[in-house]
């Protein structure tokens, strides 16, 4: 007979799997239990560090898992992404669990949060990620990236240049938003236009979500 938390587990698991096909995602039994594992340190460190306010295991699949997973098929053709901002994680290790051929890079000014991300990395071998301390706008690496993305960071305009010194010529930004913000679209800086405004359907969540596509305008 399964234990209550073996019981648990069953179900996230299986929450976790209809969502990812209804998302039509091809994600393997070992995507998916990485997936659980990193949920699993997720809730493990959220009771000392403060990581999310959603504290329900099955919320977290919803609002976090299956919200960042979403927006995957967005992010295929980029081999270089950073998640500025990424606080827990999110869509960083989610991302780089989906798409490991993806090299991922996430920055937070937060040490205990990316000392979280170096342990999910550790311990989940995530060879394909790097973990940055600092502000984005003090970042310098040897290759610009071809998406730069946020969940939740900040003022679309604030985003935009804070990092676009880091974002490759043909790069464009990916914003996870809830309802379209039209009025940080209106303040983007001079040089950038939002590129494509695109509806989300997360499979059980009753709300809005959008991805920003931001990119520089022809000179």
């Amino acid at each position: 007979m399964a234990t209550s938390k073996q019981a648990d587990m069953q179900q996230l698991a299986a929450v976790l799997a209809d969502g990812i096909a209804t998302l039509s995602l091809d994600l393997s039994q070992q995507q998916q239990a990485l997936l659980l594992d990193y949920l699993a340190l997720l809730l493990k460190w959220n009771t000392v560090y403060n990581l999310t306010a959603v504290r329900d295991p099955l919320q977290m699949v919803t609002h976090h898992l299956l919200d960042s997973l979403a927006a995957v098929p967005a992010f295929i053709s980029a081999s270089r992404v950073l998640d500025v901002g990424a606080g827990g994680g999110l869509p960083g290790i989610v991302l780089a669990i989906a798409c490991p051929t993806m090299q991922v890079h996430m920055i937070d000014t937060v040490h205990k949060k990316t000392a979280f991300l170096t342990q999910v990395r550790s311990q989940l071998r995530l060879m394909n990620v790097t973990v940055h301390t600092g502000r984005v706008e003090q970042l310098d690496t040897a290759d610009k990236f071809d998406v730069i993305t946020s969940r939740a960071f900040a003022d679309l305009s604030d985003f935009v240049s804070w990092s676009g010194h880091l974002l490759a010529d043909a790069g464009r930004f990916i914003a996870l938003k809830g309802v379209v913000p039209v009025d940080e679209i209106a303040r983007l800086p001079a040089g950038w236009k939002v590129t494509e405004v695109v509806p989300l359907c997360v499979p059980g969540l009753d709300a809005e979500r959008h991805l920003l596509m931001v990119g520089r305008e022809a000179t």
